[in-house]
């Protein structure tokens, strides 16, 4: 069984509020990973628990 992997090729820009990065910035250092990060986990978990991503 072969699994397709994707690379991360798609870029996202967006502007933000600054005290939403500063506690964006606090909560990705808290569990150790870069903000790009630490938004993707964010994201990825909310998507599958709509049921947009398996």
């Amino acid at each position: 069984m072969s699994e397709t992997r994707e690379t991360r090729s798609a870029p996202l820009g967006l502007r933000i509020l600054p005290s939403v990065k500063k506690a964006l910035e606090e909560a990705a250092a808290e569990d150790h990973r870069p903000v790009a990060s630490y938004v993707e986990k964010l994201l990825t978990e909310h998507l599958k628990a709509k049921g947009y991503l398996k």
